[in-house]
This record gives structure tokens, C-alpha cells and sequence, in this order.
């Protein structure tokens, strides 16, 4: 079987992204980062889903992104607003993406895989702007240039196959390809349980989509 690592947070999108991924064929190598979130809990969701989804090898790497702050979600001192706010919010993590798929295609290399996938979605994402669609050709370029493979022929593809589905259509989506979404975390503020605040804008966006999909939304709120 062809190999991908695969980009898995424990929340939502990945989950379905990791589905997608097995859907399509792939030996699927599942990739999380401690990076010093708040929501840590999200790590147990992960492991949970590569369980479920039956992943190859799951790896979970520790990467301290608190140590340069920055962002709601890697400084408690920076309260994770209620609602959503104008321009970049303050949940985006600064170069999260950049650094995540750097490991990944490292990952990949050694595994002798070609192929990255990531969750990203630009239609109903929070204005992070590592999630865009521009962003993902670039990074597959650098990746490409930089890289011992992509110098000797055997090129990278990152594949974001969410990037341009609404919420519902993910959902839509992972219900069909058997996703369990009760075992995933998406709240950014999530208890030691992984129940959900249910008004940050992670919470809003997700249950509006169970919402809009027409499907109970199974999230475990507190």
C-alpha cells in the first residue's frame, strides 16, 4: 500500500481528513503535536481516533510552542474570546502549520511516503491564514526544494482535501466514511474530560455545522 503521514489534532477535521485518507487507499501514519495548547486534552482524542480509524504507527511528537507565546491557545495570560472578532483572531498560533508540515514531510521522508494530509478548510475556518489554499501549494513547493526526495525525484504532494468544504460538508463527509465524532475534541478551552465550552468560536463553528448537516451534534458539553 502507498504511505501517508497524515496531520491528526484529535478535533473534527482531521479526523475526517485521516477517514478520507484510508478512503483513498493509503497506509496511513498518524502525526499529533503536544505543542503546549491548553487544550492538551485533544491528544487523548487523537489517540482515540487513530484507534478507531486503524492508523499504521501514531506518533505523538512534543514541540513547546508556549515557550514563544503568542496566541490564546499557547498563553493563559491571553483569554480565548467568546465570540468571534474582526481580522486574525487571537487563537491563531503563530507559524503553527509551517512548523507542523515541516515534521511531517521530516516524517515522510524517512517513511519513503509521498503524500501529506492536512485538515485545513478556508470556507468556515477561523481567518487563520496557514489555512489557506495558497499557502498549501507553497509549503508543497518548499518541500519539494528542500528536501533530499524532492531533489531526487520523488515528489511531495500535501493534500487538503477539506480546504473548500463548508462544517456540514465535512460532516456530511466523515459520517459516510464512518467517523466517530464523539471521540473527537475540538473546543479550545476543553476540561480534563474533553467536554466543550460550547461558545469559543472552535465550539461555534462546529456545532453550527451539526446543525446545518442535519446530524446530532455528539459533543459532550459542559
Amino acid at each position: 500500500m502507498k504511505k501517508a503521514v497524515v496531520l491528526l489534532s484529535g478535533g473534527l477535521d482531521s479526523a475526517t481528513v485521516l477517514a478520507v485518507a484510508r478512503r483513498e487507499g493509503y497506509a496511513c501514519y498518524a502525526l499529533s503535536l503536544a505543542y503546549g495548547q491548553r487544550h492538551a486534552v485533544e491528544l487523548k482524542a487523537a489517540e482515540r481516533v487513530a484507534l478507531s480509524l486503524g492508523v499504521v504507527e501514531h506518533k505523538t511528537l512534543e514541540l513547546d510552542l508556549s515557550a514563544i507565546g503568542g496566541s490564546a491557545l499557547t498563553d493563559r495570560n491571553i483569554a480565548v474570546p467568546e465570540g468571534p472578532g474582526q481580522g486574525i483572531p487571537v487563537t491563531y498560533v503563530p507559524a503553527r502549520n509551517t512548523v507542523f508540515l515541516a515534521i511531517a514531510v521530516g516524517w515522510a521522508e524517512v517513511l519513503v511516503a509521498s503524500d501529506i494530509f492536512i485538515g485545513v478548510n478556508v470556507v468556515d475556518y477561523s481567518g487563520y491564514p496557514d489555512c489557506r489554499p495558497e499557502f498549501i501549494a507553497a509549503f508543497e513547493r518548499v518541500a519539494n526544494l528542500g528536501t533530499k526526495a524532492g531533489v531526487e525525484g520523488t515528489a511531495f504532494h500535501l493534500q487538503a482535501p477539506l480546504v473548500k468544504l463548508s462544517k456540514a460538508e465535512i460532516i456530511h463527509l466523515g459520517t459516510g466514511l464512518g467517523v466517530d465524532y464523539s471521540l473527537t475534541v475540538s473546543c479550545y478551552t476543553a476540561d480534563g474530560a474533553g467536554r466543550a465550552c460550547g461558545i469559543c468560536d472552535s465550539c461555534r463553528l462546529r456545532r453550527q455545522g451539526f446543525h446545518e448537516a442535519g446530524i446530532p451534534d455528539p459533543t459532550a458539553y459542559r
